[in-house]
Parts: structure tokens; C-alpha cells; sequence
């Protein structure tokens, strides 16, 4: 810890943005010094059952934007997400801003793209970003300090965001009471995202934590803000004391008895290009795939 450029003096100001339909919390975080901020795991909707998309959660992010008269430096996947589309790039078209996910995509692309049978015309090199972030790499939110933590395990590519006083966690951890994130989809590792959390969980036990999904166990209200203190108290997966073995059993029996979300089919399609559908068939119009058998 002591190599990371934590500065826990710079606080920044964090708004979170709830999408019941998916329980994902998106998050615009600006520098109280300007009216420089970023954006985080945005959502576009989508309608399985019709195939229909629309803008609401965005258009929420955008309207926060446009009110408080901020300046978008960056649009930010923490990973390629498997429950909600990814809205960057109807973000980056409205608001502007360079979009940034873990240098893994690659491996995501990889794995997925065969899956999926993307085809030759779909890029694996993390291209359809402007930004792939390795371990340690900083960037600046106006005069924030902001910096990555490489956190694999649920996915490859997922990766933690240190700003100031704030860390945006993703899916690695939820909140106390919710435990961890599953690490059975294709490329996760639970031994992985247990050292994964440990590396989150030795930041400053005041560090401010935000997590990207919530359901409210036991009918509590939704919550999205904790800190590194409370989880190291009372997470109910990794709270101090638990080991890896420990850990690794009962993220591998509960994840076995858990069902695929039910948008992972056209999350992963679309994240893993950036946000973008599929290039649209002969007659126009754009398909995602249903491959049987292979999730």
C-alpha cells in the first residue's frame, strides 16, 4: 500500500444513480475544486423480452451533468458487465469525456468473442476504448488524483478505482450485508477475487467505498456507500479473520447454485464492444446472439 499515491486529504464529490431494474448504481464523481467530474457503469436499458432499448437511466446521469454545469473528463467501466448494457457510448456523444476500462478486455474479447461467434470484423485488442488501465496507471478528474487497482476474479479485466478519499469498487465487493461478487462466469477465479478483495480491503480503513450493485438483503433499504472499515468488520464473505480457503468453498458452493442474470446474453455482447451493438446485418437492422448450451 504504501506505493499508491493515496491522498485521503481530497474529497471528492460522489453521486450515486440507481437503476432498479438492474439494482446497478452508476456514479458521476467531481472535484469540488472545478466543475471537472467522471462517470461510472452507466446503463442503458433494455427490454429482453422485445429486444427494445431506451436512455432513462442515462438520460438521469446527463440531466445531473447538464444542472450542475460539469465538464466530463471520463466515462469508466469497472468490467465488462454481465446484467445491464453499458450506455458509454450515448454518454460520450452527449457529454464528451475519453472512455476507460481494464487493459483485460482483451481477454474478455477473447473469450466471449468465441462464445459469441463475433467474427473476424470484431476487434479483440480493446480498441472500441480510448483508455486501457493496467495496475497503478493514475489519470486526473480537474485537479483530482485518481488511480487503478487491478482486482480480477469476478471478471479478468475488473478493476477498482482509488480517488482521493473514494474508491469505486465495481462488482468485487457489495455492501457488508450482500458479501462479494460470484467468479464462475468464463475467466473468473475465486482464489483470485479473494486476494483481489484483500488488495481493495488493506486501503485506509476510512477510505469511503462504493459499490456497483445492490438488492437490499433481508427488505433493508438500498445502500450503495460503506467503508473499507465496515468491511473488514462485518462483510459477511471476507470480514477479517475469514482465509482463502475458507472463502474459495463457499464462493464455489454458492455460485453453483446460482442462475445466470438475465441479461447476460446481450450485456456481454455489447460491453465487450464498448458499449456498441453488433454492425447490422445485410438487411440493416442489428441482432444480438442466443448461443445454446455454452453458459
Amino acid at each position: 500500500m504504501s506505493n499508491w499515491p493515496i491522498n485521503m486529504d481530497q474529497k471528492p464529490e460522489v453521486t450515486g444513480f440507481f437503476d432498479p431494474d438492474t439494482n446497478t448504481i452508476s456514479y458521476c464523481v467531481r472535484d469540488p475544486d472545478s466543475n471537472a467530474c467522471a462517470l461510472y457503469d452507466s446503463v442503458l436499458d433494455f427490454d429482453f423480452a422485445s429486444g427494445r432499448t431506451s436512455k432513462k437511466s442515462a438520460d438521469a446521469l446527463i440531466a445531473h451533468v447538464r444542472a450542475e454545469g460539469l465538464s466530463v473528463d471520463w466515462i469508466i467501466e469497472t468490467h465488462v458487465h454481465a446484467d445491464h448494457l453499458s450506455a458509454a457510448p450515448y454518454l460520450q456523444e452527449e457529454l464528451g469525456g475519453k472512455l476507460g476500462i481494464g487493459g483485460r478486455v482483451i481477454e474478455v474479447q477473447d473469450i466471449f468473442g468465441k462464445i459469441f461467434n463475433a467474427g473476424t470484423e470484431f476487434q479483440r485488442d480493446g480498441s472500441q476504448f480510448d483508455a486501457l488501465f493496467e495496475e497503478g496507471d493514475s489519470y486526473k478528474i480537474g485537479g483530482l488524483d485518481a488511480f487503478v487497482l487491478a482486482t480480477p476474479g469476478h471478471t479478468p479485466a475488473c478493476m477498482a478505482h482509488v480517488i482521493g478519499d473514494a474508491v469505486i469498487v465495481g462488482d468485487t465487493l457489495f455492501m457488508p450485508d450482500g458479501g462479494s461478487a460470484r467468479a464462475d462466469f468464463p475467466g473468473g477465479d475465486a482464489r483470485q477475487l479473494y486476494q483481489s478483495i484483500h488488495k481493495v480491503l488493506s486501503l485506509p480503513e476510512t477510505m469511503r467505498m462504493f459499490i456497483c450493485h445492490d438488492y437490499g438483503p433481508g427488505g433493508r433499504d438500498i445502500a450503495w456507500e460503506t467503508t473499507i472499515g465496515e468491511q473488514r468488520a462485518s462483510n459477511i464473505h471476507v470480514k477479517d479473520g475469514v482465509d482463502e480457503e475458507a472463502y474459495v468453498e463457499m464462493r464455489t458452493t454458492r455460485d453453483a447454485q446460482l442462475s445466470m442474470p438475465k441479461l447476460i446474453i446481450p450485456s456481454v455482447q455489447v460491453n465487450m464492444r464498448a458499449g456498441e451493438m453488433p454492425k447490422p446485418d445485410d438487411n440493416g437492422k442489428r441482432y444480438l446472439k442466443v448461443p445454446v448450451d455454452e453458459l
